[in-house]
């Protein structure tokens, strides 16, 4: 009786310590950002200040202009990105992901739809999926969210701008595609 005890406390402390070592290997993969970096967009060449947000679950972009449709069975979205620097827009069409509903700090309940784009965080070339919002109101116009942080990166609470954006644009990170 005493015998299968040890062996499951054995067991149990064995899984552990597997499951400990897996976590610090990959905790050494991940980059640490603060709270708010510089990224850059590579379609269509912005570079923008975004804010990490680990209490969002899904990213937010900053777009004007968005308009849904269809065309040959697929659903698709078309919107402005405004260039923060020298206030050109940029309209982007993307393959539309699926709609949301977001619900406001005032308790308002907002529908978006999302897209995929890609994002260079760091060295990172991620592609995210993102809400499709007007920010104009909010200090950053690309807010990260877990979905996009998870896997990447680790926030740091008490820092900001603590990567510039290098990335080969060639490749993608695999571990961030939804």
């Amino acid at each position: 009786m005493i015998l299968p005890r040890i062996q499951i406390a054995i067991a149990l402390v064995i899984a552990l310590s597997l499951t400990t070592a897996d976590a610090r290997s990959a905790a050494h993969d991940l980059i640490i950002l603060g709270w708010a970096e510089t990224v850059y967009l590579p379609d269509p060449g912005l570079e923008l200040k975004a804010k990490m947000d680990s209490g969002a679950e899904t990213s937010s972009l900053d777009a004007r202009i968005v308009k849904k449709f269809r065309q040959q069975g697929k659903r698709w979205v078309r919107f402005a990105l405004t260039d923060p620097v020298t206030g050109e827009e940029h309209v982007m069409v993307r393959e539309r992901v699926r709609t949301i509903s977001v619900i406001q700090h005032e308790g308002d309940n907002q529908v978006r739809p999302t897209v995929m784009i890609q994002v260079c965080v760091a060295d990172r070339l991620l592609e995210i999926e993102v809400s499709l919002i007007d920010r104009r109101e909010f200090s950053y116009r690309l807010l990260l969210g877990r979905r996009a942080l998870k896997s990447v990166a680790l926030v740091d609470p008490g820092n900001t701008y603590m990567t510039r954006p290098q990335c080969n644009m060639a490749t993608t990170d695999s571990e961030s595609l939804l």
